[in-house]
């Protein structure tokens, strides 16, 4: 371990709490979290150890506020520093069981000692032997919602939605689903490998591999980082979650369909598209003209160029580009609250409110109405979001179908027949489902 300096660039818990300093002020936690990974030279152990408090903190945040506004006289009064600070300590005491206590307080005091004055270091050393001494303080005098939303670390808000969706038992086991680890997931290029071979070749070189139960052409890896392998730079798979695999699943291509993908960043479903095409071609749209060159990278790496085209466009605005009863299927991947991928991004959780979820809802609206012209009678429109919450989902389904009476809502099918049994006709898949990230997947037929 790296005792502090005046650089401090390899000492893991010092990153952490920088790190999340910039979170804390609205940065992206994978960013920041690569940027810094990319810009010191920690040993594999403590980059391991600084994402894993990075995360850590931020998947449990309401959780640490609500310890420390307990044991420190004013909480309002800490710099913002401090508290990360002590929020990284109390992570590590509860969920790090290797880090004995001990380097835990040598190494929060050294920092609090290094960045402020001596009445700081004080405070974190008085915290820290609080908790040592007497444990961490029990969260009462708050209504039931209130303590559910400080124990999952999750917005009261998002509670009382999903209470009303799906019921209390099914929101208890989603809050209990969404701080375990994020699967890593892969999807086969179909193009260029078989699975059997590509199974062989990622366990010679150390990965753990099994069969997904969610999504054909997709193995779930353990024991190493699936992004840095010679195998995912010549294009034999891509990362995805399994969930995100299904709306393609879903699709039925045909080789030579014409195919439209609305919002299509990075990319991940475009070529999915692209693997099952001969002839055929899939336009990707999306809004920022930056974003287009990560599609044509992905395409290119996996082999299926080819068979894409980019173009900058608002979806909204598909009817300015093209003549109506021209695709043979569309794919609206809608931009969303992204609630379904709380457990990969979880700050997402804190940055969304109720009135997003409701102005993604009328953008949402907006595409489904925007394309439902420029599909061919017989044709398809996949619709899917990845969050799990009604106003993105069905309610989006129920108002296009009232608005656009030459449509059927059909029955999504995915290659594994998941819950086959169901009544709806659209899929629905929540984070403690299968592990993977919730979603949301509905089919629409072209009838006249």
């Amino acid at each position: 371990m790296n005792s502090l300096t005046k650089d401090n660039n390899n000492n893991p818990r010092y990153l952490a709490v920088k790190t999340l300093e910039r979170i804390s002020d609205g940065a992206y936690s994978n960013l920041q979290i690569n940027n810094v990974i990319d810009s010191t030279k920690m040993s594999e152990k403590d980059t391991r150890l600084f994402t894993n408090i990075v995360y850590g903190v931020i998947q449990h945040r309401l959780t640490f506020e609500y310890y420390v506004s307990k044991l420190v006289k004013h909480p309002g009064k800490l710099q913002n520093w401090v508290k990360e600070l002590l929020y990284t300590a109390i992570y590590q005491m509860i969920y790090l069981d290797k880090v004995p206590n001990r380097a835990i307080f040598d190494e929060s005091i050294k920092i609090a000692k290094f960045r402020g004055h001596d009445g700081i270091r004080r405070l974190v050393t008085g915290v820290l032997h609080k908790i040592d001494r007497d444990g961490l303080p029990q969260i009462t005098g708050v209504n039931a919602i209130e303590k559910q939303s400080i124990e999952a670390s999750v917005p009261v808000w998002i509670i009382k939605q999903l209470n009303n969706q799906v019921g209390k038992a099914k929101t208890e086991s989603i809050l209990k689903s969404i701080n375990q680890p994020a699967n890593q997931s892969i999807r086969i290029n179909i193009k260029k490998i078989e699975k059997k071979a590509l199974v062989k070749e990622l366990e010679r070189i150390g990965f753990t591999v099994r069969d997904s139960e969610v999504a054909a052409d997709a193995l779930v890896l353990k024991d190493g980082v699936a992004a840095h392998t010679a195998l995912f730079k010549e294009g034999f798979y891509t990362i995805q979650d399994e969930s995100a695999m299904l709306p393609v699943q879903s699709m039925d291509i045909d080789g030579d369909d014409y195919i439209l993908d609305t919002c299509a960043a990075p990319g991940g479903k475009t070529t999915q598209i692209a693997e099952h095409l001969t002839t055929g071609l899939v336009v990707a749209l999306d809004l920022h003209e930056n974003k287009l060159h990560k599609i044509m990278e992905n395409a290119e790496r996996m082999g299926v160029s080819e068979n894409v085209e980019v173009h900058a466009c608002d979806a909204r605005k598909v009817g300015d580009i093209y003549e109506d009863n021209v695709f043979d299927k569309i794919l609206v991947d809608a931009p969303c609250s992204g609630l379904g991928l709380i457990r990969r991004k979880p700050e997402i959780r804190y940055e969304k409110s109720l009135e997003d979820v409701e102005e993604l809802a009328v953008v949402q609206g907006e595409i489904l109405d925007s394309v439902a012209a420029k599909v061919k009678v017989g044709g398809q429109i996949v619709y899917s979001t990845c969050t799990i919450l009604n106003q993105e989902n069905s309610k989006n389904v129920k108002d296009f179908l009232e608005k656009h009476p030459e449509f059927e809502e059909i029955k999504v099918k995915t290659n594994l027949n998941l819950q086959a049994d169901r009544r709806e006709d659209y899929l629905k898949i929540f984070p403690d489902d299968y592990g993977s990230d919730g979603f949301f997947i509905a089919g629409f037929k072209k009838v006249r």
